[in-house]
């Protein structure tokens, strides 16, 4: 019969492919797995006969062995190509985003101007008490020192002016 694929008998062609189908399909469906997947590889399986039918040489094995050989090539091919596919697509996904210098520029910017801005909405005593605490170093001490203030007027203030930020910030967001 496949001599007779090879020289372009339809019927012998349908008469392979009625014998031949559900064979095919199994061991294409056991190393595939996916039930469309393999009927996608079966029916491309039944066109390489097909067109591939000159090739067989009964004298190297019969023509199942050859076309479970072809089914199974196929098959492997098939995995092996949605693997590497999947392998891709991970590879993109996890593929790090550049560092933007200008988006972190502009990000610094705005969350400097929000910090001025709130600092702007504090008393005199809570924006100095605050500015030498955390933008100079010093401690509530040292700060009421500079200040010529007692140590708990600074820690008041600076408690009411932390909270007064926290909000102001909260809310510029």
């Amino acid at each position: 019969m496949i001599r007779r694929v090879a020289l372009g008998d339809r019927d012998a062609f349908e008469a392979v492919c009625h014998h031949i189908a559900a064979p095919v399909f199994g061991t294409v469906r056991s190393v595939v797995r996916d039930r469309c997947q393999s009927e996608e590889v079966t029916q491309e399986i039944l066109l390489e006969v097909w067109r591939s039918a000159s090739r067989f040489d009964a004298g190297r094995g019969s023509a199942m062995a050859w076309l479970m050989m072809i089914a199974h090539r196929r098959a492997v091919d098939r995995v092996r190509s949605e693997q590497r596919s999947a392998e891709r697509e991970l590879r993109a996904a996890s593929a790090m985003i550049p560092y933007d210098d200008v988006a972190e520029t502009v990000e610094a910017s705005l969350d400097r101007e929000r910090v001025r801005r709130c600092l702007g909405s504090l008393t005199e005593l809570q924006r100095q008490a605050v500015t030498l605490a955390y933008y100079q170093g010093y401690t509530y001490r040292q700060v009421a020192g500079l200040l010529g203030v007692a140590a708990g007027t600074v820690n008041t203030r600076m408690r009411d002016g932390l909270i007064r930020l926290r909000d102001c910030l909260e809310l510029g967001r």
